[in-house]
């Protein structure tokens, strides 16, 4: 009886440590592929997907450790890819083209993240400004990139304005206190899901430009990317990575709420506070620009040659670009 009552429990605890028939669940921790992601700011709403598929597990069940990490600066996610000090960065597609063309650096795009612009030349809503050439004898303020100079010129210049007459001054990052305060009759670098309903939200109400409706090219605004060589190493774990973000995307799709809740939960407090009533309009903008008939990240090479070619006419960039060098159709 009790060699009996022994056997029992053997089995017993043998069935309780047993993952089920035919069925192995690979322990967690091992056997899983270290990516490093660094996002293009602190987290908001464009990074839910990220979160979710991260809460969800989407990252495990693709076998892929997934660390995502904040820059110190704005161009840390292209320089650290590029440098193979982190798998993926979250940069922007003309910044892919700058490096790559005239820096020689060898960085690509992996995936498009947010497929159309999101900047807008923004301006309050009692304005007088009702299209670019309105823009003549005002001031614009931006962020001391030259690439919202262009964009100004371009729409200046569609619109049979002189850009000549347009004041750009250099605000830094304080786009909508230069607004409010009309220190800038408009601004230029105000992003739709971003600057504007945190205005809304503040109690300012506004209108926009959309530079593609005057010149300026439909560029992918924000992409993924990495260096050369650890696409050549690591091809296998981006993809994995890549299957499990769009699970993340799909499932944010379909449960923004939640996926805003998780968010939310990830926010950089200290840093970067979020408010949820902004991140949720955000939200709401951007699951359409993100969204792909071909796959979640699909990119195609008409906005590569239309982005580097206005570039270069705009003397962006100096160098005849190559665009087969740029950018992974991840989607294929």
């Amino acid at each position: 009886m009790k060699k009996w009552f022994m056997l029992m429990l053997v089995l017993l605890l043998a069935g309780c440590n047993s993952n089920g028939a035919g069925e192995e669940k690979p322990d967690e921790g091992q056997n899983k592929e270290k990516v490093t992601v660094m996002l293009d700011w602190y987290p908001n709403a464009v990074h839910s997907f990220l979160y979710v598929a991260e809460e969800k597990g989407y990252f495990d069940e693709e076998g892929v450790d997934v660390d995502i990490q904040f820059p110190a600066d704005p161009t840390d996610p292209i320089k650290l890819a590029a440098a193979g000090k982190v798998t993926l960065g979250i940069s922007y597609q003309p910044d892919v083209i700058m490096a790559r063309t005239d820096q020689g650096v060898s960085v690509k795009a992996v995936g498009a993240l947010v497929r159309s612009p999101l900047n807008r030349v923004m301006f309050l809503k009692d304005s007088p400004i009702r299209t670019p050439k309105d823009l003549e004898g005002k001031t614009v303020g931006f962020t001391g990139i030259p690439l919202n100079e262009a964009i100004v010129r371009t729409m200046m210049e569609k619109d049979k304005g002189n850009p000549e007459k347009v004041k750009m001054v250099d605000v830094g990052f304080e786009l909508n206190s230069a607004v409010v305060t009309k220190k800038a009759d408009a601004v230029v670098g105000a992003y739709i899901n971003h600057e504007v309903p945190l205005l809304k939200h503040e109690g300012h109400e506004t209108r926009n430009l959309d530079p593609t409706k005057y010149g300026v090219p439909n560029f992918y605004e924000l992409v993924a990317v990495t260096s050369d060589q650890t696409w050549e190493e690591q091809e296998k774990d981006i993809k994995a990575f890549w299957r499990a973000a769009e699970k993340g995307f799909e499932f944010t799709e379909k449960h923004p709420d939640e996926a805003l809740q998780i968010l939310l939960s990830k926010q950089d407090e200290a840093n970067f506070p979020l408010i949820e009533e902004v991140e949720k309009q955000s939200l709401d903008i951007l699951l359409p620009k993100m969204k792909s008939e071909k796959g979640f990240g699909s990119q195609a090479k008409e906005p590569w040659e239309e982005t580097a070619q206005w570039m270069k006419k705009a003397g962006l960039i100096k160098k005849e670009p190559k665009i087969d060098d740029m950018f992974i159709n991840i989607a294929d």
